[in-house]
């Protein structure tokens, strides 16, 4: 996986292969299967190669339907469904061996004027009092640490707390977490290119927020945990190389299945996006 953030851009980078066929490139890795905030920044990036740079994406919905092989390259077919005044709507399947393994659909829009209002951030500590992801799986004992520095370097992490420890009590929403996170390094000015690098970083932590109320842990010895869908709403502009806060909640886990809505915060206040991903998270005894 990417080693700095020079790094993360370079696989971020496509290759034009013919009008609407781009080609994205994997890897080195130990991962058995591609992360999921690959494919689904490399696949924005692919809608946004076929969208007028006028216009900015502000959402995308996607599946994620098998799992991906990172011996080879991903082939990103793009359909241009709308080319509006004021929104274009782009659909992007993804492909290996001949087959979709994953599909999403985004929508761009000319900036505009408008309504304002937001939610308040909630009064966290600065990321220099969270702790180190990979400190933490190390005060664990867990296998993952090794696995974390090798793999997410690119990627600087540092955890909050959750409804079990760390943040205030509230009975009333049990599966909590929050982190902040960074691009482990800077990125340029392209604002694409940060609304790309956070895509792949939004894959990250949220089903372990699922799993916050039942005492176990992605890494737990007999738990099949896996993405099925992922959606970002993005509100305003930010860059992915600075910190933002990861709100996560989890308000519902049932059928094997944990859903987790978050927010993201800027570290002045401002909210910047909106995630929600539904996963796998089976106990295989």
């Amino acid at each position: 996986m990417p080693a700095s953030a020079d790094d993360l851009v370079a696989l971020l980078d496509l290759e034009d292969l013919d009008l609407n066929l781009f080609r994205g490139r994997q890897p080195d890795t130990a991962l058995q299967r591609v992360f999921g905030g690959q494919v689904a920044a490399q696949a924005l990036l692919a809608a946004a190669r076929t969208t007028d740079p006028a216009y900015v994406a502000h959402s995308l919905h996607s599946y994620f339907l098998l799992p991906g092989d990172t011996a080879v390259p991903i082939i990103y077919d793009v359909e241009r469904l709308r080319d509006g005044r004021s929104f274009a709507t782009r659909r992007v399947v993804a492909r290996q061996h001949g087959r979709a393994i994953y599909y999403l659909t985004a929508n761009f829009q000319r900036p505009e004027e408008g309504f304002e209002h937001q939610d308040v951030m909630p009064d966290v500590p600065a990321p220099e009092e969270g702790i180190d992801l990979g400190a933490m799986f190390r005060a664990r004992g867990s296998g993952n640490t090794a696995e974390w520095e090798r793999e997410w370097a690119a990627l600087d992490v540092r955890y909050v707390g959750n409804s079990q420890q760390g943040l205030p009590e509230d009975p009333s929403r049990p599966a909590r977490a929050r982190l902040w996170i960074r691009v482990n390094g800077e990125l340029s000015d392209d604002p694409l290119q940060h609304l790309a690098a956070f895509t792949y970083a939004s894959d990250m932590t949220l089903l372990g927020s699922t799993l916050v109320p039942h005492g176990v842990h992605i890494s737990t010895p007999g738990m099949q945990v896996a993405s099925l869908d992922h959606t970002v709403w993005f509100h305003r502009p930010f860059r992915a190389d600075q910190w933002w806060l990861y709100d996560q909640e989890s308000p519902s886990a049932s059928g094997g299945r944990g859903l987790a809505i978050a927010r993201v915060f800027t570290q002045d206040g401002v909210l910047a996006a909106s995630v929600a991903q539904e996963g796998l998270i089976r106990r295989r005894d």
